[in-house]
């Protein structure tokens, strides 16, 4: 009977963080099997198509967690948009300092560098933003959010998220968070109930 290893979720989660940390040209399959500690040939029997599959199922595996995340946030927070929207920012910048300012979002790194060259790690971007959007757009209709109000409130959280990301990782301080915690919390206190 074949033994069975961890050797497909050591290459995920060492190409998760390559990929958020350095990108996804600048990381090399050899990098990643050496760094996973995966056999090459353990590699491409889990990845066959190579690096692009890899990060494909990384991907996969991102939104997946990330879902999990927005949904437990929401379940503590039912019905109160202010709490939900301090928790997230609260929740991304503690992962950042924990992190040490190193880690972007995987989906942003890798869209940035690879939507003109792979259209189906596009589409699995995409398909993980609209994913992420949904769950948020629902804890909103839950706090009385109208339907397109909790829609494009939940795509601008996620605008906010990724841009602040991105500026927290330069001034290697969580203040920008603070700041959009603020903000949100401010510009939608007292969504409208539906009738």
């Amino acid at each position: 009977m074949p033994r069975k290893t961890d050797a497909r979720a050591r290459a995920i989660a060492t190409a998760e963080r390559l990929f958020r940390i350095q990108g996804y040209a600048a990381t090399g399959l050899t990098q990643i099997i050496e760094q996973s500690g995966s056999p090459k040939g353990s590699f491409y029997f889990h990845f066959p198509r190579g690096k692009s599959q890899l990060a494909e199922e990384t991907i996969d595996l991102y939104v997946a967690n990330r879902a999990a995340a927005f949904r437990h946030i929401s379940a503590n927070t039912t019905g109160d948009a202010p709490s939900f929207f301090k928790r997230i920012f609260t929740v991304i910048a503690a992962e950042m300092i924990a992190d040490n300012y190193q880690y972007g979002c995987l989906m942003q790194n890798l869209v940035n560098e690879r939507s003109a060259l792979d259209a189906e790690l596009t589409e699995r971007v995409a398909r993980g933003f609209v994913d992420l959007t949904d769950i948020i757009a629902e804890h909103l209709r839950g706090c009385g959010f109208a339907p397109a109000r909790a829609s494009s409130s939940a795509v601008a959280l996620l605008a906010a998220i990724e841009g602040g990301r991105t500026i927290a990782r330069v001034e290697r301080a969580p203040a920008v968070f603070e700041a959009l915690a603020d903000i949100f919390c401010r510009r939608w206190p007292a969504p409208e109930r539906l009738r």
